[in-house]
């Protein structure tokens, strides 16, 4: 195993990270900032949620019908995913529900 190391950029670094070379944010259209923003991160994650829930309906329909192309592993694993991603987004919900508590609770 042969390991090399490149010498470090900062230039570089500094541009993915989305900053000027004077450390400032680089200024951005009102599109992508609106395109990043964290109602379309939540509704994506909602999506892919379920989307891995029907996947996992899907499979174990067709495994129940015995369907020689599905297997018992996949349908568990599909299951498995699709129950991850729920309790995730249950406890996002939850905390989400708390912080807004706490900021209700708040005084002025």
């Amino acid at each position: 195993m042969d390991l090399k190391l490149k010498p470090f950029d900062f230039a570089q670094a500094v541009a993915r990270a989305g900053l000027r070379p004077d450390g400032m944010p680089v200024a951005r259209g009102y599109a992508a900032a609106e395109g990043a923003s964290f109602q379309s991160a939540m509704a994506q994650a909602l999506q892919s949620v379920s989307a891995s829930q029907r996947e996992a309906q899907t499979l174990q329909r067709e495994l129940q019908l015995d369907n020689p192309s599905v297997s018992l592993e996949q349908t568990m694993v599909a299951m498995q995913k699709s129950q991850i991603g729920f309790q995730a987004t249950l406890q996002v919900r939850n905390r989400l529900v708390q912080a807004y508590s706490e900021i209700m609770n708040m005084q002025v």
